[in-house]
């Protein structure tokens, strides 16, 4: 990741947006975050609330439910707002946005500007067609169901500390699975080099 407070590329970053109208109105002090592939734009480990505008490449938003089940919840390219929802709600502990290519995305701190933003009219009917939007594309979306061992990934990957399975009778149950399948998984898994085994019922994703 990488901050970019250069006034000119800032400026022509707005001028090209389809939101110029009212980004110019805000009067704020912007600056462009550049990421990598892959890289996470949002995250729970994420302390600082920002808000986001795709100015090139995409991103992919999926949540994490507590047996590792992964939801893909939106994609976004050129113009797609990150941190709508951050601007009244606190932050979700479960959703993701990560880079899925070379981001680079216009942005400034929700925090210091809140209730300038909640007084402006026109950005609260930006942020209204944004969230509609992305309701009505999560209601259109026939999700794939995750096999188990998509979910064990996922759940050591997001849920557990350090990335390290304790327990299998426990992650078991939260992986709605018994504890013959789940030790079948992370058998597997180890063999295939994705895990490795550090103790008796305890794993870490590599």
């Amino acid at each position: 990741m990488e901050r970019i407070y250069e006034k000119k590329k800032i400026a022509s970053c707005i001028a090209k947006s389809s939101h110029h109208a009212v980004l110019e109105s805000l009067d704020f002090d912007f600056y462009l975050i550049q990421y990598e592939k892959g890289e996470f734009v949002s995250s729970p480990l994420q302390n600082e609330l920002l808000f986001q505008i795709v100015e090139q490449g995409s991103v992919n938003i999926y949540f994490i439910r507590d047996d590792g089940t992964r939801y893909s919840l939106s994609s976004g390219t050129e113009n797609y707002f990150l941190g709508d929802m951050d601007i009244f709600y606190e932050k979700n502990c479960s959703i993701y946005a990560e880079a899925a290519e070379s981001l680079t995305c216009l942005s400034f701190s929700i925090e210091k500007h809140r209730e300038k933003l909640l007084s402006n009219n026109e950005f609260l009917k930006l942020i209204c067609r944004s969230l509609a939007e992305k309701i009505g594309a999560m209601a259109a979306m026939d999700a794939a169901p995750s096999s188990l061992t998509e979910r064990v990934m996922s759940y050591m990957k997001y849920k557990c500390g350090n990335q390290t399975l304790k327990g299998i009778e426990q992650a078991a149950f939260h992986l709605h699975c018994s504890a013959r399948q789940l030790q079948r998984i992370l058998n597997q898994c180890e063999a295939a080099g994705f895990v490795r085994k550090l103790g008796k019922g305890t794993y870490q994703l590599k």
